[in-house]
């Protein structure tokens, strides 16, 4: 099994903006609905399974996202939220709303392969913040893999502080 060394990201949700950012036409986040839940799975696992980045260790990723996914939506202080094109899902973030959960964002932002690199990761994590936020957290936390474009490209937005991680198997996309 190849070792993989994570990095742990905060956010003071006391300093984050109100402003939301329009989503082009025809996108749209909300709420994830029971509904919602089969396909935000498969969105999750789509978007780890067809990632490059996690060849090397996809089996155990899947294993852990999902068992993540399960126990976050299981929670009484738990969200979800989809990012749709039209009425497909395209992307989605599993929120735990607990302030003292060690990842709030289980897994994080998640969006399909086809729909990356115009935004919609910055997007969905400016509004899960926001939704941290507005149920009251003061701040948040989540867990890249060092070295990923997650932890160099989107977890620094939104002023996220970045600290060696020495946890267990916590996995962002």
């Amino acid at each position: 099994m190849k070792l993989i060394n994570w990095v742990q990201f905060t956010w003071d949700l006391t300093t984050l903006s109100h402003n939301v950012e329009e989503l082009p036409e025809h996108y749209q986040i909300s709420a994830a609905t029971p509904e919602d839940e089969k396909e935000l799975r498969r969105v999750v696992a789509s978007s780890f399974a067809l990632d490059p980045d996690w060849n090397t260790t996809l089996q155990e990723v899947l294993q852990t996202v999902e068992a993540w996914v399960s126990d976050t939506l299981q929670e009484s202080t738990s969200g979800s939220l989809v990012l749709r094109h039209g009425a497909r899902i395209i992307g989605g973030s599993v929120l735990s709303l607990s302030p003292d959960a060690p990842n709030h964002l289980s897994p994080g932002p998640c969006v399909l392969m086809e729909y990356r690199n115009r935004g919609f990761g910055t997007h969905l994590l400016g509004r899960s913040l926001a939704t941290l936020r507005d149920h009251g957290l003061p701040r948040a936390m989540a867990v890249a893999k060092e070295n990923s474009p997650v932890m160099k490209f989107l977890y620094t937005k939104f002023n996220g502080t970045a600290s060696a991680e020495s946890g267990g198997p916590l996995v962002a996309a």
